[in-house]
Protein backbone atom coordinates (compact mmCIF):
# COMPACT_ATOMS: atom_id res chain seq x y z
CA UNK A 1 0.00 0.00 0.00
CA UNK A 2 1.40 3.38 -1.04
CA UNK A 3 -0.61 6.09 0.70
CA UNK A 4 -0.53 9.66 -0.71
CA UNK A 5 1.04 8.29 -3.88
CA UNK A 6 1.29 11.81 -5.34
CA UNK A 7 3.96 12.81 -2.82
CA UNK A 8 7.18 13.97 -4.48
CA UNK A 9 9.07 12.98 -1.31
CA UNK A 10 8.80 9.34 -2.45
CA UNK A 11 11.39 10.25 -5.08
CA UNK A 12 15.02 10.00 -4.01
CA UNK A 13 16.55 13.03 -5.74
CA UNK A 14 20.07 13.18 -4.33
CA UNK A 15 22.36 11.35 -3.81
CA UNK A 16 22.19 8.22 -5.96
CA UNK A 17 20.43 5.86 -6.33
CA UNK A 18 17.68 8.07 -7.76
CA UNK A 19 14.45 6.10 -7.62
CA UNK A 20 10.78 6.52 -6.75
CA UNK A 21 9.64 4.53 -3.71
CA UNK A 22 6.15 4.27 -5.21
CA UNK A 23 7.52 2.60 -8.35
CA UNK A 24 9.82 0.38 -6.29
CA UNK A 25 6.74 -0.82 -4.35
CA UNK A 26 5.04 -1.80 -7.62
CA UNK A 27 8.12 -3.69 -8.81
CA UNK A 28 8.36 -5.52 -5.48
CA UNK A 29 4.66 -6.43 -5.63
CA UNK A 30 5.00 -7.78 -9.17
CA UNK A 31 7.96 -9.93 -8.10
CA UNK A 32 5.69 -11.60 -5.52
CA UNK A 33 2.52 -11.70 -7.63
CA UNK A 34 0.83 -9.18 -5.34
CA UNK A 35 -1.36 -6.15 -5.98
CA UNK A 36 -0.26 -2.58 -5.22
CA UNK A 37 -2.79 -0.14 -3.82
CA UNK A 38 -2.05 3.51 -4.61
CA UNK A 39 -4.11 5.91 -2.51
CA UNK A 40 -4.57 9.67 -2.93
CA UNK A 41 -7.26 12.35 -3.04
CA UNK A 42 -5.09 14.12 -5.64
CA UNK A 43 -3.27 11.42 -7.64
CA UNK A 44 -0.52 12.41 -10.03
CA UNK A 45 -1.67 13.06 -13.57
CA UNK A 46 0.53 10.16 -14.76
CA UNK A 47 -1.06 7.68 -12.33
CA UNK A 48 -4.63 8.79 -13.04
CA UNK A 49 -4.00 8.57 -16.79
CA UNK A 50 -2.95 4.93 -16.38
CA UNK A 51 -6.07 4.26 -14.32
CA UNK A 52 -8.31 5.93 -16.92
CA UNK A 53 -6.70 4.02 -19.81
CA UNK A 54 -7.02 0.60 -18.16
CA UNK A 55 -3.43 -0.05 -17.10
CA UNK A 56 -4.46 0.28 -13.44
CA UNK A 57 -7.76 -0.53 -11.77
CA UNK A 58 -9.70 2.47 -10.45
CA UNK A 59 -11.81 2.76 -7.31
CA UNK A 60 -13.22 6.16 -6.30
CA UNK A 61 -14.51 7.41 -2.96
CA UNK A 62 -16.94 10.24 -3.68
CA UNK A 63 -17.78 11.23 -0.09
CA UNK A 64 -15.70 12.33 2.88
CA UNK A 65 -15.65 10.27 6.05
CA UNK A 66 -19.05 10.34 7.83
CA UNK A 67 -20.45 12.51 5.04
CA UNK A 68 -18.49 15.64 6.01
CA UNK A 69 -18.89 18.50 3.54
CA UNK A 70 -15.81 19.66 1.61
CA UNK A 71 -14.59 23.05 2.86
CA UNK A 72 -15.66 26.33 1.28
CA UNK A 73 -12.73 27.95 -0.56
CA UNK A 74 -12.31 31.72 -0.76
CA UNK A 75 -9.79 33.01 -3.32
CA UNK A 76 -8.41 36.27 -1.89
CA UNK A 77 -6.91 38.75 -4.37
CA UNK A 78 -3.92 40.13 -2.45
CA UNK A 79 -3.16 42.83 -5.02
CA UNK A 80 -6.65 44.25 -4.61
CA UNK A 81 -6.52 43.78 -0.83
CA UNK A 82 -3.29 45.78 -0.57
CA UNK A 83 -4.59 48.57 -2.83
CA UNK A 84 -7.76 48.91 -0.75
CA UNK A 85 -6.02 48.66 2.62
CA UNK A 86 -7.63 45.27 3.36
CA UNK A 87 -4.28 43.59 4.03
CA UNK A 88 -1.78 44.06 6.84
CA UNK A 89 1.60 42.37 6.72
CA UNK A 90 1.24 38.87 5.27
CA UNK A 91 -2.50 38.58 5.98
CA UNK A 92 -5.60 39.76 4.19
CA UNK A 93 -8.42 41.02 6.39
CA UNK A 94 -10.48 37.98 5.30
CA UNK A 95 -7.88 35.53 6.60
CA UNK A 96 -7.48 37.39 9.91
CA UNK A 97 -11.25 37.45 10.44
CA UNK A 98 -11.65 33.73 9.73
CA UNK A 99 -8.84 32.79 12.13
CA UNK A 100 -10.20 35.11 14.85
CA UNK A 101 -13.71 33.64 14.49
CA UNK A 102 -12.37 30.07 14.68
CA UNK A 103 -10.40 30.80 17.87
CA UNK A 104 -13.42 32.58 19.33
CA UNK A 105 -15.50 29.43 18.82
CA UNK A 106 -12.85 27.30 20.52
CA UNK A 107 -11.74 25.79 17.20
CA UNK A 108 -8.34 25.64 15.50
CA UNK A 109 -6.66 27.06 12.40
CA UNK A 110 -3.80 25.91 10.16
CA UNK A 111 -1.75 28.41 8.14
CA UNK A 112 0.39 27.12 5.28
CA UNK A 113 3.44 28.84 3.79
CA UNK A 114 5.94 26.70 1.91
CA UNK A 115 9.00 28.69 2.95
CA UNK A 116 10.86 28.25 6.21
CA UNK A 117 13.01 30.81 8.02
CA UNK A 118 12.15 34.39 8.91
CA UNK A 119 12.66 36.16 5.57
CA UNK A 120 13.77 34.76 2.19
CA UNK A 121 15.93 37.77 1.30
CA UNK A 122 18.18 40.27 3.07
CA UNK A 123 18.66 43.45 1.06
CA UNK A 124 20.26 46.88 1.29
CA UNK A 125 17.50 49.47 0.96
CA UNK A 126 20.02 52.04 -0.33
CA UNK A 127 21.80 50.17 -3.14
CA UNK A 128 19.71 46.93 -3.41
CA UNK A 129 22.71 44.70 -2.61
CA UNK A 130 21.58 41.14 -1.71
CA UNK A 131 23.93 38.80 0.23
CA UNK A 132 24.41 35.50 -1.59
CA UNK A 133 26.05 32.20 -0.72
CA UNK A 134 29.71 32.05 -1.77
CA UNK A 135 29.25 28.39 -2.83
CA UNK A 136 25.80 28.53 -4.50
CA UNK A 137 23.99 30.96 -6.79
CA UNK A 138 21.18 31.66 -4.33
CA UNK A 139 20.24 34.46 -1.99
CA UNK A 140 20.47 33.67 1.72
CA UNK A 141 17.48 33.15 4.00
CA UNK A 142 17.44 34.97 7.32
CA UNK A 143 16.67 32.80 10.36
CA UNK A 144 15.89 35.10 13.27
CA UNK A 145 16.00 32.42 15.95
CA UNK A 146 19.57 31.54 14.97
CA UNK A 147 20.40 35.17 14.10
CA UNK A 148 22.09 34.06 10.88
CA UNK A 149 21.75 34.00 7.11
CA UNK A 150 21.49 30.41 5.88
CA UNK A 151 21.93 28.83 2.45
CA UNK A 152 19.14 26.28 2.01
CA UNK A 153 21.15 24.39 -0.61
CA UNK A 154 24.53 23.72 1.02
CA UNK A 155 23.72 24.68 4.62
CA UNK A 156 26.42 27.36 4.94
CA UNK A 157 25.70 30.09 7.51
CA UNK A 158 26.72 33.75 7.51
CA UNK A 159 26.20 36.66 9.95
CA UNK A 160 23.61 39.27 8.98
CA UNK A 161 25.77 42.30 8.08
CA UNK A 162 25.06 45.49 10.01
CA UNK A 163 26.82 47.56 7.33
CA UNK A 164 26.17 46.96 3.63
CA UNK A 165 29.38 45.50 2.09
CA UNK A 166 28.65 47.34 -1.18
CA UNK A 167 27.69 50.90 -0.21
CA UNK A 168 28.92 50.89 3.43
CA UNK A 169 25.56 52.18 4.71
CA UNK A 170 23.79 50.70 7.79
CA UNK A 171 20.75 49.86 5.68
CA UNK A 172 20.39 46.07 5.51
CA UNK A 173 16.76 44.96 5.88
CA UNK A 174 14.97 41.61 5.61
CA UNK A 175 12.31 41.23 2.93
CA UNK A 176 9.48 38.74 2.51
CA UNK A 177 7.95 36.09 4.71
CA UNK A 178 8.94 32.69 6.03
CA UNK A 179 7.15 30.58 8.62
CA UNK A 180 9.20 32.15 11.43
CA UNK A 181 7.98 35.64 10.51
CA UNK A 182 4.38 34.44 10.09
CA UNK A 183 4.57 32.98 13.60
CA UNK A 184 5.75 36.36 14.91
CA UNK A 185 2.93 38.25 13.15
CA UNK A 186 0.37 35.79 14.47
CA UNK A 187 1.55 36.32 18.05
CA UNK A 188 0.94 40.07 17.61
CA UNK A 189 -2.38 39.70 15.76
CA UNK A 190 -3.76 37.08 18.18
CA UNK A 191 -2.19 37.74 21.59
CA UNK A 192 -4.43 35.12 23.20
CA UNK A 193 -3.62 32.50 20.57
CA UNK A 194 -1.43 29.51 21.37
CA UNK A 195 0.78 29.17 18.29
CA UNK A 196 2.97 26.30 17.10
CA UNK A 197 5.27 26.21 14.08
CA UNK A 198 6.07 23.05 12.12
CA UNK A 199 8.92 23.16 9.64
CA UNK A 200 12.37 21.63 9.22
CA UNK A 201 13.82 23.94 11.89
CA UNK A 202 11.33 22.96 14.63
CA UNK A 203 11.31 19.22 13.85
CA UNK A 204 15.04 18.54 13.70
CA UNK A 205 15.27 16.74 17.03
CA UNK A 206 14.02 13.19 17.48
CA UNK A 207 10.60 13.92 18.98
CA UNK A 208 9.96 17.43 17.59
CA UNK A 209 7.36 16.41 14.99
CA UNK A 210 5.40 14.15 17.33
CA UNK A 211 5.37 16.74 20.11
CA UNK A 212 3.96 19.47 17.84
CA UNK A 213 1.27 17.12 16.46
CA UNK A 214 0.35 15.85 19.92
CA UNK A 215 0.10 19.37 21.36
CA UNK A 216 -2.14 20.54 18.49
CA UNK A 217 -4.26 17.38 18.57
CA UNK A 218 -4.96 17.78 22.30
CA UNK A 219 -5.83 21.47 21.89
CA UNK A 220 -2.86 22.86 23.83
CA UNK A 221 -2.16 25.00 20.75
CA UNK A 222 -4.88 26.43 18.51
CA UNK A 223 -2.94 27.90 15.56
CA UNK A 224 -0.48 25.77 13.59
CA UNK A 225 1.72 27.46 11.00
CA UNK A 226 3.98 25.37 8.81
CA UNK A 227 5.46 24.35 5.48
CA UNK A 228 4.19 21.45 3.37
CA UNK A 229 4.55 19.22 6.44
CA UNK A 230 1.09 20.46 7.49
CA UNK A 231 -0.48 19.22 4.22
CA UNK A 232 0.40 15.57 4.68
CA UNK A 233 -2.50 13.45 5.87
CA UNK A 234 -3.05 15.04 9.30
CA UNK A 235 -6.47 14.51 10.89
CA UNK A 236 -7.62 17.00 13.52
CA UNK A 237 -11.20 17.19 14.82
CA UNK A 238 -11.29 20.89 15.68
CA UNK A 239 -9.66 22.53 12.64
CA UNK A 240 -12.25 24.70 10.90
CA UNK A 241 -10.05 27.25 9.08
CA UNK A 242 -7.06 26.82 6.77
CA UNK A 243 -5.11 29.75 5.32
CA UNK A 244 -2.78 29.48 2.33
CA UNK A 245 -0.54 32.52 2.78
CA UNK A 246 1.16 32.71 -0.61
CA UNK A 247 -0.24 30.41 -3.29
CA UNK A 248 1.85 32.19 -5.96
CA UNK A 249 5.09 30.66 -4.67
CA UNK A 250 3.76 27.19 -5.50
CA UNK A 251 2.13 28.12 -8.82
CA UNK A 252 5.08 30.04 -10.31
CA UNK A 253 7.74 27.36 -9.92
CA UNK A 254 9.45 26.83 -13.32
CA UNK A 255 8.41 23.24 -13.95
CA UNK A 256 5.78 21.55 -16.14
CA UNK A 257 4.29 19.97 -13.00
CA UNK A 258 3.87 23.29 -11.14
CA UNK A 259 0.10 23.48 -11.73
CA UNK A 260 -0.32 19.86 -10.65
CA UNK A 261 1.73 20.51 -7.50
CA UNK A 262 -0.25 23.67 -6.73
CA UNK A 263 -3.58 21.88 -7.07
CA UNK A 264 -2.37 18.93 -5.00
CA UNK A 265 -0.71 20.96 -2.24
CA UNK A 266 -3.55 23.46 -1.80
CA UNK A 267 -6.27 20.80 -2.07
CA UNK A 268 -4.45 18.60 0.45
CA UNK A 269 -4.02 21.40 3.01
CA UNK A 270 -7.64 22.47 2.41
CA UNK A 271 -8.65 18.93 3.31
CA UNK A 272 -7.44 19.50 6.88
CA UNK A 273 -10.42 21.82 7.49
CA UNK A 274 -13.86 20.68 8.68
CA UNK A 275 -13.17 16.96 8.86
CA UNK A 276 -15.97 16.25 11.36
CA UNK A 277 -19.20 18.10 12.15
CA UNK A 278 -18.70 21.65 10.87
CA UNK A 279 -17.92 22.75 7.33
CA UNK A 280 -14.43 24.23 7.08
CA UNK A 281 -13.33 27.39 5.31
CA UNK A 282 -10.13 27.85 3.31
CA UNK A 283 -8.64 31.26 2.51
CA UNK A 284 -6.23 31.12 -0.45
CA UNK A 285 -4.19 34.33 -0.77
CA UNK A 286 -2.86 35.03 -4.25
CA UNK A 287 -1.90 37.89 -6.55
CA UNK A 288 -3.13 35.84 -9.55
CA UNK A 289 -6.80 35.10 -8.82
CA UNK A 290 -7.40 34.52 -12.54
CA UNK A 291 -5.00 31.56 -12.72
CA UNK A 292 -6.81 28.54 -14.27
CA UNK A 293 -6.03 26.25 -11.30
CA UNK A 294 -8.19 28.17 -8.79
CA UNK A 295 -11.66 27.27 -10.13
CA UNK A 296 -10.72 23.58 -9.85
CA UNK A 297 -9.53 24.08 -6.27
CA UNK A 298 -12.63 26.09 -5.31
CA UNK A 299 -14.88 23.33 -6.71
CA UNK A 300 -12.70 20.48 -5.32
CA UNK A 301 -12.97 19.07 -8.84
CA UNK A 302 -10.02 16.78 -9.48
CA UNK A 303 -11.67 15.30 -12.59
CA UNK A 304 -11.94 18.67 -14.34
CA UNK A 305 -8.40 19.58 -13.27
CA UNK A 306 -7.12 16.29 -14.71
CA UNK A 307 -8.77 17.00 -18.10
CA UNK A 308 -7.12 20.45 -18.16
CA UNK A 309 -3.70 19.07 -17.20
CA UNK A 310 -3.75 16.05 -19.52
CA UNK A 311 -4.62 18.24 -22.53
CA UNK A 312 -1.62 20.44 -21.74
CA UNK A 313 0.68 17.42 -21.35
CA UNK A 314 -0.55 15.94 -24.65
CA UNK A 315 -0.05 19.26 -26.46
CA UNK A 316 3.58 19.66 -25.35
CA UNK A 317 4.54 15.93 -25.24
CA UNK A 318 5.20 15.65 -21.51
CA UNK A 319 4.57 12.61 -19.30
CA UNK A 320 2.53 10.43 -19.41
CA UNK A 321 2.94 10.71 -23.20
CA UNK A 322 6.74 10.61 -23.02
CA UNK A 323 9.38 9.66 -20.47
CA UNK A 324 11.81 12.30 -19.32
CA UNK A 325 15.51 11.94 -18.56
CA UNK A 326 17.41 14.89 -17.12
CA UNK A 327 21.18 14.81 -17.63
CA UNK A 328 23.07 17.03 -15.18
CA UNK A 329 26.66 18.09 -15.85
CA UNK A 330 28.58 19.75 -13.00
CA UNK A 331 32.06 21.25 -13.07
CA UNK A 332 34.05 23.68 -10.87
CA UNK A 333 34.90 25.82 -13.93
CA UNK A 334 32.13 27.77 -15.71
CA UNK A 335 33.75 27.66 -19.18
CA UNK A 336 34.34 23.92 -18.91
CA UNK A 337 30.74 23.17 -17.97
CA UNK A 338 29.44 25.31 -20.85
CA UNK A 339 31.74 23.61 -23.37
CA UNK A 340 31.07 20.12 -22.00
CA UNK A 341 27.30 20.47 -21.93
CA UNK A 342 27.25 21.96 -25.45
CA UNK A 343 29.36 19.07 -26.78
CA UNK A 344 27.24 16.53 -24.89
CA UNK A 345 23.99 17.93 -26.29
CA UNK A 346 25.40 18.16 -29.80
CA UNK A 347 26.51 14.53 -29.75
CA UNK A 348 23.16 13.47 -28.29
CA UNK A 349 21.33 15.21 -31.13
CA UNK A 350 23.24 13.14 -33.69
CA UNK A 351 22.02 10.02 -31.84
CA UNK A 352 18.51 11.03 -30.73
CA UNK A 353 17.54 13.95 -32.97
CA UNK A 354 14.79 16.26 -31.75
CA UNK A 355 14.31 14.30 -28.52
CA UNK A 356 17.13 16.43 -27.02
CA UNK A 357 16.52 19.83 -25.37
CA UNK A 358 19.15 22.13 -23.92
CA UNK A 359 21.65 22.51 -22.43
CA UNK A 360 20.25 25.16 -20.11
CA UNK A 361 20.97 26.69 -16.74
CA UNK A 362 18.74 25.19 -14.05
CA UNK A 363 16.93 27.51 -11.63
CA UNK A 364 19.98 27.32 -9.34
CA UNK A 365 23.02 27.21 -11.63
CA UNK A 366 25.75 26.66 -9.00
CA UNK A 367 25.62 24.52 -5.86
CA UNK A 368 28.54 23.72 -3.54
CA UNK A 369 30.95 25.54 -5.88
CA UNK A 370 29.98 23.40 -8.88
CA UNK A 371 28.44 25.04 -11.96
CA UNK A 372 25.51 23.11 -13.42
CA UNK A 373 23.93 22.62 -16.83
CA UNK A 374 20.92 20.44 -17.61
CA UNK A 375 19.98 18.54 -20.76
CA UNK A 376 16.48 17.11 -21.12
CA UNK A 377 15.56 14.02 -23.16
CA UNK A 378 11.98 13.23 -24.14
CA UNK A 379 11.77 9.53 -24.94
CA UNK A 380 8.72 7.78 -26.42
CA UNK A 381 6.98 5.57 -23.85
CA UNK A 382 7.25 2.53 -26.14
CA UNK A 383 11.03 2.94 -26.61
CA UNK A 384 13.44 0.43 -25.04
CA UNK A 385 14.95 2.06 -21.95
CA UNK A 386 17.69 -0.61 -21.97
CA UNK A 387 18.81 0.68 -25.39
CA UNK A 388 18.65 4.29 -24.20
CA UNK A 389 20.74 3.38 -21.15
CA UNK A 390 23.34 1.62 -23.31
CA UNK A 391 23.49 4.63 -25.65
CA UNK A 392 24.01 7.06 -22.76
CA UNK A 393 26.69 4.85 -21.22
CA UNK A 394 28.52 4.65 -24.54
CA UNK A 395 28.41 8.42 -24.97
CA UNK A 396 29.71 8.96 -21.43
CA UNK A 397 32.72 6.71 -22.13
CA UNK A 398 33.31 8.39 -25.49
CA UNK A 399 33.30 11.86 -23.87
CA UNK A 400 35.82 10.67 -21.26
CA UNK A 401 38.19 9.54 -23.98
CA UNK A 402 38.00 12.67 -26.12
CA UNK A 403 37.45 15.48 -23.61
CA UNK A 404 40.02 16.03 -20.79
CA UNK A 405 37.61 18.32 -18.89
CA UNK A 406 35.46 15.25 -18.14
CA UNK A 407 38.00 14.16 -15.50
CA UNK A 408 36.79 16.88 -13.12
CA UNK A 409 33.16 16.76 -14.20
CA UNK A 410 30.23 15.11 -12.45
CA UNK A 411 27.61 13.65 -14.78
CA UNK A 412 24.44 12.03 -13.51
CA UNK A 413 20.99 11.11 -14.80
CA UNK A 414 17.55 11.55 -13.31
CA UNK A 415 15.00 9.26 -14.99
CA UNK A 416 11.31 10.18 -14.52
CA UNK A 417 12.24 13.31 -12.52
CA UNK A 418 9.79 14.85 -10.04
Amino acid sequence: IVDEEHESSYKQQDPAPRYNGRDAAMVLASMHGAKTLLGSATPTVDTYYKARTGRYGLVTLTERFEGAEPPHVEIVDMSQARRSGAATGAFARTTRRLVAEAIGRGEQAILFLNRRGYAPVARCRMCAYIPKCTHCDVSLTYHRHAGKLVCHYCGATYPLPEICPACKEPSIETVGYGTERIEEELSVAFPGGKIARMDLDTTRNKDGYEQIIESFSRGYTNILVGTQMVTKGLDFDRVSVVGVINADAVINFPDFRSTERAFSMIEQVAGRAGRRNTRGVVSVQTSQPGHPVFPFIAAHDYGAFYEYAIDERRKYAYPPFTRLIYIYIKHPDIDSVVNLSTAYASRLRTLLGNRVFGPEEPAVARIQSLYIRKIMLKIETEASMAKVRALLRGLYEEMHIHNPAMRRAVVYYDVDPM
